[in-house]
């Protein structure tokens, strides 16, 4: 979960190198405005913490991708180094936004 207004900040004042902290190229063609990038946000910090460990050496942000499917649903993508390490089957993602904060819930899945 991500106070909206937190991101407005940060994209005012570092415009696209904010978003390049934690976003790829290709994802930061998806963000719409500050809302949708605060929801980016809130889907990696999701998923790193569904794996246990936030973000950091075991899970970077650029480990976690985001995409959408034809009809607009986020989906996520992990590097070959995180599915590995985790043993990670599927995922699930959602976002939402509600009032001043985007939320996300993630659920991986796990052979172990």
């Amino acid at each position: 979960m991500i106070k909206t207004s937190r991101m407005n900040r940060l994209m005012e004042r570092f415009g696209d190198k904010a978003l390049l902290k934690f976003l790829d190229d290709e994802e930061i063609l998806l963000v719409k405005n500050y809302k949708t990038a605060a929801g980016f946000w809130a889907v990696k910090e999701a998923c790193s913490k569904a794996l246990g460990v936030g973000i950091g050496a075991d899970c970077a942000f650029y480990d976690i991708k985001i995409s959408k499917t034809l009809k607009g649903a986020p989906i996520i993508e992990l590097s070959l180094k995180v599915i590995e390490k985790f043993d990670i089957k599927d995922t699930s993602v959602s976002i939402t936004h509600d009032g001043d904060y985007a939320i996300a819930v993630v659920a991986l899945e796990s052979s172990s």
